[in-house]
């Protein structure tokens, strides 16, 4: 558990140096922001680093996460105006239990030393509740919007189907999506990008109590991301 606070502490404090304004989309080409549109779509993309089990009416989960994704076109992402081929992503995760098996959970980044904002919301419906025997199927819609960067909108549609089987205190989940991307640069004579691309992703989530400790891969197209939650899930 130590190990954990410490870890997700030294990344949102190092998040500057590993960011900055992207300042500089007017210098792309079309096709330079084509890629850059790829890579922003995956990792700037909804990811809600917790299992298909519903939470039920009266529960809850608060946490505190970090995201790591990898640029696959990382001289492109430094060429816009970042200065590190890896973005990473702190943000602060709500989800709340309604009946029927229905979960909402909203997500808010702001990248220190940088001018990346993200709001994110989530809702989630379990086909199957799970049980003792049985596994936890469930559907997930997510959105994602781009606050602070005034040379580019964007926003971020996902559509998953996860499953999770809990064991004690231990949930491993897993699952696959499609993610769609819409990037409208406001700078020069850059025309809109719809960038679009399978996922994949695996986690596992620790209950220990009051307080909950999660981890998630997660492949979109060809970029990879690794996501650390810690927080409160009852």
């Amino acid at each position: 558990m130590k190990f954990q606070c410490i870890f997700v502490a030294a990344a949102v404090l190092c998040a500057p140096a590993f960011a900055d304004d992207l300042d500089n989309v007017r210098s792309l080409t079309q096709a330079e922001f084509a890629q850059l549109s790829k890579d922003f779509t995956a990792a700037g993309s909804y990811k809600s680093v917790s299992p298909a089990e519903p939470l039920g009416i009266t529960g809850f989960d608060i946490g505190m996460e970090v995201s790591s994704t990898k640029m696959e076109h990382g001289d492109i992402w430094k060429k816009a105006g970042a200065d590190s081929t890896t973005l990473y992503i702190p943000k602060l995760h709500i989800h709340k239990g309604l009946p029927f098996g229905i979960d909402v959970g909203a997500s808010l980044s702001a990248i220190p030393g940088s001018n990346i904002k993200l709001g994110g919301a989530e809702i989630k419906y379990a086909l199957l509740q799970g049980g003792v025997a049985t596994p936890a199927v469930a559907v997930r819609a997510a959105v994602t919007r781009l606050f602070g960067v005034d040379q580019l909108d964007m926003n971020t549609r996902n559509l998953e189907l996860l499953v999770s089987k809990g064991f004690l205190n231990i949930t491993p989940y897993a699952g696959v999506g499609k993610v769609w991307g819409t990037l409208t640069p406001n700078v020069g004579s850059l025309a809109k990008e719809t960038p679009s691309a399978s996922k994949i992703f695996a986690g596992v989530n620790f209950n220990l109590g009051l307080a909950n400790v999660a981890t998630e891969f997660d492949r979109t197209g060809g970029n990879k991301s690794i996501s650390l939650k810690l927080g409160f899930r009852l």
